[in-house]
């Protein structure tokens, strides 16, 4: 095709064909990792919290702002980037660490839905761990038919989160406008030992590094339909804004509807909820069946959404850890996937809970975060890479000084632990 005609194709797209990159990944901003901080939050401070789910929001959107503007620019996702910059050592260290938070992703994510499946149906929750397998083979089947159809089906998934989290909220009453009041202002409760340690888990967890991956590779689904100029190029990524700046708002909104709801269901009665399942449990005598049955499906929709993303991520890792695309693509998500089953399986046989396993994959991936930031916001400022999409001024400094927050919130967190564990 000529390239007269790719432009004429790229400019006449319509807005809606740019939308869904972000909405793939805006599941891992809501995944179940995320759900078992948001309730303990709630649960143990109210409202107080909600202004740190804002926060760390505003520093997501602009990371994964980056990390499109990176796969537009270049052509290249994240980890492919790091591959080509480090050649040596330094990319093998750097793709490995990311490997390993793959690995935890994934944990976090198939935990999400074997907790849901052991709540739904009584299943076994080792039996279910196994389950888990099919969810995410079933619908990355769906790529055959073109990858638009596997971001309908996450889509879909992000839908009933949110629906079932409207349902929640119009059951558990919350006080408006002491919720808006604690969205946008900070108070004096993060001084709290214990406050600021679950405050650093939901800025810590909010940024994930497979997020980054996934998105500056699925922008190039948008980028291949004839972005050949500065122009055509300037456009994709203003496009991506759109699409990042909505679905990003959506998953602020559900992760601050996790916390609302135990606000008003759990921390006005008094009850302090640790555990996703102990949430499960207690909604049905304070609101009902149907908001317990609301809150499994909502959890079953996040785990079977994250982990599918979380695979896709993992792909992409692997592909550039080994310098070529695999061979055979369903062997690397099935490696990937067994790589956390087995663990998680024979943890949870030796009375692991599965809070303590979303706690360390948190934790291995704060200890990643840097080494994915850090190389993505130092090469969207380089202008040899970007061209005409390379950071300026304004976009260098929040974008360091975001670096300098996440990188120094997960020390500390790290550090945090490290004490608790001592203690």
């Amino acid at each position: 095709m000529s390239t007269s005609v790719q432009k004429t194709l790229n400019s006449e797209r319509s807005f809606w064909f740019f939308l869904g990159p972000a909405f793939l990944v805006s599941v891992g901003y809501m995944d179940p990792g995320n759900w078992a901080t948001s309730l303990e939050a709630g649960s143990r401070y109210g409202y107080d919290l909600l202004w740190v789910i804002t926060l760390a929001s505003l520093v997501a959107i602009l990371m994964q702002l980056l990390s499109a503007k990176l796969g537009i620019a270049t052509g290249k996702n994240l980890a492919q980037m790091i591959r080509i910059q480090h050649p040596g050592r330094s990319g093998t260290f750097l793709l490995s660490t990311a490997a390993v938070a793959m690995v935890a992703t994934d944990l976090a994510e198939f935990l999400g839905v074997a907790v849901a499946l052991n709540l739904l149906f009584d299943i076994p929750l080792v039996v279910a761990i196994f389950l888990t397998i099919f969810d995410v083979l079933l619908i990355l089947w769906l790529e055959r038919f073109g990858f638009r159809w596997v971001e309908m089906t996450i889509l879909a998934f992000v839908a009933t989160i949110g629906l079932g989290y409207i349902v929640e909220l119009w059951l558990a009453q919350p006080q408006w406008l002491d919720v808006a009041h604690s969205m946008l202002v900070p108070n004096a409760t993060i001084f709290d030992t214990t406050a600021l340690f679950i405050a650093m888990g939901i800025l810590g967890a909010t940024v994930m590094p497979h997020n980054l991956y996934l998105h500056s590779h699925q922008v190039m689904t948008r980028r291949q339909s004839g972005v050949v100029t500065p122009a055509t190029r300037l456009r994709c990524y203003r496009m991506m804004k759109w699409d990042t700046v909505l679905a990003l708002t959506a998953a602020w909104l559900v992760n601050s509807a996790i916390l609302i709801m135990a606000s008003a269901a759990f921390h006005e009665k008094g009850l302090l909820i640790t555990d996703i399942d102990e949430a499960y449990k207690t909604l049905g005598p304070l609101l009902g069946s149907a908001a317990a049955l609301t809150f499994a499906i909502a959890l079953l929709a996040s785990g079977v959404a994250s982990s599918t993303t979380g695979t896709l991520a993992g792909q992409i890792v692997f592909e550039s850890f080994f310098k070529k695309r695999p061979v055979n693509i369903l062997k690397i998500r099935v490696f990937i996937r067994l790589a956390t089953m087995i663990p998680a399986a024979v943890a949870i046989l030796m009375s692991a809970t599965p809070l303590s396993l979303l706690v360390l994959s948190q934790v291995i991936l704060s200890m990643q975060l840097p080494f994915a930031v850090v190389p993505l916001v130092k090469m969207t400022s380089n202008p040899h890479l970007m061209g005409d999409l390379v950071n300026d001024l304004k976009t260098r400094i929040m974008a360091w000084s975001a670096t300098g927050i996440i990188v120094g919130l997960n020390i500390w967190l790290l550090v945090m632990l490290g004490f608790e564990s001592i203690g």
